[in-house]
C-alpha cells in the first residue's frame, strides 16, 4: 500500500469519525485546532485506523501527531516494520 493510499484511507476514517468534510480535513491541517474534533473523536479515529490496517499504534506515536499526514506517516512506518 502506498503512502497516498494510506493517507486517503486515514482521511476517509477521519471524515467518518469527525463529520467534517474532506475539503476541511487536509493532510497538513492541525486536528487539535479544529472545531468539533475532541480527544474522544481522535481516539475513536485511531482505533478504527488500527483495525483497518491491523496494527497497534504506540501511545507516544498517537499523541505525537497532530495532522492526518503525521498519522499516515506513522501507519506507513508501522506497516513497513511489520513487512
Amino acid at each position: 500500500m502506498t503512502t497516498t493510499e494510506i493517507l486517503r484511507t486515514v482521511t476517509e476514517i477521519a471524515v467518518a469519525e469527525t463529520g467534517l468534510p474532506a475539503t476541511v480535513l487536509l493532510p497538513e491541517a492541525d486536528l487539535r485546532g479544529m472545531a468539533g474534533v475532541d480527544s474522544v473523536r481522535v481516539l475513536r479515529m485511531i482505533a478504527r485506523i488500527e483495525r483497518r490496517f491491523d496494527i497497534e499504534l504506540d501511545d507516544q506515536d498517537v499523541f505525537g501527531t497532530s495532522t492526518l499526514a503525521d498519522v499516515a506517516a506513522v501507519v506507513d512506518k508501522m506497516l513497513r516494520e511489520a513487512a
